[in-house]
């Protein structure tokens, strides 16, 4: 396709699994300029906050940007933590406090409750204004303590029955980029940009 792209954002895990995903269907992105800073994420959806980060990436550096926003929703939370997954446990918090902010928030939900989904939004801003967005995601359930040592974010406590009930810690990258949800994002992307 020969085409290449910003990308907003400046999670190292995250822009690894998007160039490598987005490399093998001739896909090329480029990091996004240090001078940018980071863009509030101020929308109460996945799609609103992906695409106040690509229209900001876009602007910003005058070509085409890929931004993405990724939730997991808790069914026996409401849907929480949702939007806010990167900031659960509060503005300055890690993977580390994220985690064990939703495992307290389940200690008392049975296994068979603790149904989830990962979802991703990817959107696309252009130059001339016009934006595009696609969105995987990946059904699965909590699990009660972090398993594996690979992945970011909630991976370690997300089982998927497409991963033979294994966390997206305990999977090699590959088997990850085989079936989740930012994977299958990039893939419905691929096939918009294609047609």
């Amino acid at each position: 396709m020969g085409l290449t792209f910003v990308l907003a954002t400046a999670n190292a895990h995250k822009a690894d699994e998007m160039r490598s995903v987005l490399a093998e269907v001739g896909i090329d992105v480029v990091a996004r300029p240090v001078t940018v800073p980071d863009v509030a994420e101020t929308s109460d959806t996945l799609e609103g906050n992906a695409l106040l980060k690509a229209h900001a990436i876009c602007g910003a550096s005058g070509q085409p940007a890929i931004a993405d926003d990724t939730g997991l929703f808790v069914e026996a939370l409401g849907g929480e933590p949702g939007v806010h997954s990167a900031r659960y446990a509060g503005p300055s918090a890690i993977d580390a406090d994220n985690v064990r902010k939703l495992l307290s928030e389940l200690s008392e939900v049975d296994r068979a409750d603790r149904g989830a989904q990962f979802r991703t939004v990817i959107a696309v801003a252009y130059p001339d204004g016009s934006a595009l967005t696609v969105e995987g995601s990946l059904d699965g359930w909590i699990v009660d303590e972090p398993r594996g040592e690979r992945g970011f974010g909630y991976d370690p406590v997300f089982a998927s029955a497409e991963l033979g009930g294994r966390t997206l810690a305990e999977v090699t990258a590959d088997e990850k980029n085989s079936v989740s949800h930012r994977a299958r994002a990039l893939a419905a992307l691929a096939t918009r940009l294609r047609s």
